[in-house]
């Protein structure tokens, strides 16, 4: 006898699994990206941060959580864009005509919407930083820092020589030299573009809206839902993820803009 059930994973509920596991990963993501980033409110020209970014794009096992991450995003996308096909076209006629806010609340019938303008958001992002930074016209900065008072000089990349090719650091005669790519002035200098800081703090308001429901989605799918603990998943989901994450992030462009060059 054949069975008609289908494989777990080409089933609904499988889909939801795999965007909920996704959809986790990605916020675990959030967190140590965000850590990385508010390298950029210290007050060192960079230095911090510049070494962030070198370690993220040059430590081989970050390198390979980077793949993981991408196609992530890619999954969670594609399936998000099928249940949602799925479930428009499964719904009776009358559903539309029906009071929104008594079945669900409004960021959960427009988790679609919030995450096509995260879409919008990551492809910006990527372009002006990631491309950027791997492939374009980010300048170099070097630092020199004295070992035993810790104080630190630095040299633009107009001031370095022609010769200059790329990531170094050594110690010569008590001085540490670090040369890189100073993704920190690749940064400011974005941030003074109004229209990206203002797709910015939308996209923040977007991810916000997204995760309040999205977090708490994930765990009740893969079954963690139980009345012991989902006030506190829920709490998180709100205060960290819907609240404190989106803000901070928001910040940076805001920072910069207003600091200026």
């Amino acid at each position: 006898m054949s069975s008609k059930s289908k494989p777990l994973f080409s089933s609904s509920l499988g889909k939801k699994l795999i965007m909920s596991l996704t959809g986790l990963f990605l916020c675990s993501f959030l967190v140590i990206h965000l850590i990385g980033n508010l390298q950029l409110f210290k007050n060192d020209e960079g230095y911090a941060f510049n070494n962030y970014a070198y370690f993220m794009t040059h430590f081989a096992p970050i390198k390979v959580v980077s793949y993981l991450l991408y196609a992530s995003i890619i999954i969670h996308a594609v399936y998000a864009l099928i249940l949602t096909t799925k479930n428009k076209a499964a719904r009776p006629i009358g559903y539309n005509q029906s009071a929104g806010n008594e079945n669900s609340k409004w960021n959960s019938r427009n988790m679609g919407i919030l995450g096509t303008i995260i879409l919008v958001f990551l492809a910006t992002h990527m372009q002006n930083f990631w491309y950027q930074y791997k492939f374009g016209t980010t300048p170099y900065i070097e630092y020199n820092t004295e070992v035993a008072t810790g104080n630190r000089q630095t040299i633009s990349s107009d001031e370095l020589p022609a010769t200059y090719d790329g990531v170094k650091i050594f110690e010569n005669n008590g001085v540490e030299t670090v040369q890189t790519k100073d993704l920190y002035k690749q940064v400011a200098y974005t941030f003074q573009n109004p229209f990206i800081v203002l797709l910015y703090v939308v996209a923040m308001a977007a991810l916000a809206f997204h995760l309040i429901h999205g977090f708490q989605s994930a765990f009740q799918t893969i079954g963690f839902n139980h009345r012991r603990y989902i006030g506190f998943v829920k709490s998180v989901g709100i205060w960290v993820f819907g609240v404190i994450i989106p803000i901070a992030f928001a910040a940076m462009p805001l920072y910069f803009f207003f600091k200026g060059l």
